[in-house]
């Protein structure tokens, strides 16, 4: 075995089915390493691109992958990495700090109301 390490190649599946890549990675790099790859390929002309890691998800034969999880913690059966990869991209909507907050509220009061109700 040769001191070379093995490396992925993958190219990454846009939502408008233009593509990013391929590039390599060592099977090391985290989804979230990924995602940062994304965001800063995103094509300029395309409006609405990912600001944030959370605001993507990545897709791969059919399982959508965690942020922490590394490139060889992914592997399977199905998806071994072995040829070149696509993972198709997919864009969160982006919620308003109002709707969250709400959101947020309204969870707070039910639980409140839950135990005062035992």
């Amino acid at each position: 075995m040769s001191g070379v390490q093995e490396q992925f190649e993958i190219k990454f599946r846009l939502p408008d089915g233009t593509d990013i890549g391929p590039r390599r990675f060592p099977p090391a790099s985290t989804v979230a390493t990924l995602k940062e790859t994304i965001i800063a390929q995103w094509p300029k002309d395309k409006e609405k691109g990912p600001r944030t890691v959370n605001d993507l998800k990545l897709i791969n034969a059919g399982k959508i992958l965690e942020n922490n999880k590394t490139l060889s913690e992914c592997k399977s059966p199905i998806c071994d990495f072995s040829a070149m990869t696509t993972m198709h991209v997919v864009i969160r909507a982006p919620t308003s700090s109002k709707q969250s907050d709400k959101r947020a509220e309204k969870k707070a009061k039910n639980f409140r109301c839950g135990c005062a109700i035992m």
